[in-house]
């Protein structure tokens, strides 16, 4: 069950960073977007999942403080619209006709 919560949260971040102007967004926003699709954990949870994106080339992390901002990549934007698969990330589905 773990598995799946962590794939469905790391799609959840890369849709996220999708639907942001310039594809970034914070650590504390993204958990806070989480929570809205029913996944609740801690910021440092958040970040632990950035981190397994960012070693799969689907973002681009730096610090800010106390929070990590992530910035979606031709990778990650590619696994968002269905173009190629990252493995550890859910697939997303097909869009509605």
């Amino acid at each position: 069950m773990d598995r799946i919560i962590r794939e469905e949260a790391r799609l959840i971040i890369l849709r996220t960073l999708s639907g942001e102007p310039g594809g970034r967004l914070n650590s504390e926003l993204l958990r806070q977007n989480m929570e809205a699709y029913g996944i609740t954990r801690t910021r440092e949870w958040v970040q632990a999942e950035m981190r397994s994106l960012e070693q799969l080339g689907a973002i681009e992390v730096t610090e800010a403080g106390t929070v990590l901002v992530g910035q979606l990549t031709q990778r990650g934007q590619d696994h968002v619209d269905r173009r190629a698969f990252l493995d550890g990330v859910k697939r997303p589905s097909l869009p509605r006709v």
